[in-house]
């Protein structure tokens, strides 16, 4: 007997159903996130289990690269894909299983890449590096904002960066105005300070000589005009592949 099971990922919870060819449910069962616990129900049917098909949730590391180690065939479900059913008059957990495991025995459930466990760290990385260009342009803009608000002046993103807490003071006399610009340019000046240490860790003791070519290309990638913002990131998607992964690996090595 060939079976089919659907994996509703939660924060606290996850939800498995165990189908047939048939679309009976021969196992259902709802469980804490403990790896050891969700292993433990699923080993009498692993002989039978043709494959599990997991959401593709936020938290899924965990969970997918576990049933993988212990010979699990796992599919990753691309969610935003799937399409929704009808004719329930009502839908939760166990529907939501179970109709995983149903497009998974038809062959029609859509799924994503499990990319490889020994590269998520950099690509979680380089997602890291642009939440904080994000959030590095959002504080830059709204102390701007604040100054042409306020001063009727235009401040330069260089000029924002160069700014002290003599100077806001100084430029604002209302010390709630004022303590809104410090704020951001705190955190700001925080965000900057990370970039600068990670792109100098290269040159302290005991680093080779192939740190700095990378720390060179490095220095290439972000003085170029607008390099940290995404209008600008064409030079980093030049790079082939192997240079972005040794690039981030040596920004990285301590």
């Amino acid at each position: 007997m060939k079976l089919y099971g659907g994996m509703d990922l939660h924060s606290t919870n996850v939800v498995t159903q165990l189908i047939d060819e048939h679309d009976r449910v021969v196992y259902r069962k709802k469980q804490g996130c403990d790896l050891a616990d969700i292993l433990r129900g699923l080993e009498p049917f692993q002989d039978s289990i043709e494959g599990l098909a997991v959401e593709s949730t936020y938290n899924w590391y965990w969970l997918v690269d576990g049933l993988m180690e212990a010979g699990y065939r796992v599919h990753l479900v691309n969610t935003a894909a799937v399409q929704q059913y009808e004719g329930l008059k009502y839908t939760d957990d166990d529907t939501d299983a179970f109709w995983l495991a149903h497009l998974l025995r038809l062959g029609v459930l859509p799924t994503g890449t499990i990319y490889p466990k020994e590269s998520r760290a950099v690509r979680d990385l380089l997602r890291k590096r642009s939440q904080l260009v994000r959030q590095r342009s959002a504080h830059i803009i709204s102390i701007e904002n604040l100054y042409a608000r306020n001063t009727g002046t235009r401040l330069n993103s260089n000029a924002v960066k160069r700014l002290t807490q003599e100077q806001v003071q100084q430029h604002f006399a209302d010390p709630n105005v004022a303590l809104a610009v410090e704020s951001n340019r705190v955190i700001l000046a925080g965000i900057i300070g990370t970039n600068r240490s990670a792109g100098t860790r290269h040159l302290g003791s005991g680093q080779t000589g192939s740190a700095l070519p990378l720390f060179a290309e490095y220095q290439w990638y972000r003085a170029s005009a607008g390099a940290d913002d995404h209008a600008g990131n064409w030079r980093y998607r030049a790079l082939s592949a192997g240079r972005q992964l040794r690039l981030v690996l040596s920004l990285c090595r301590q």
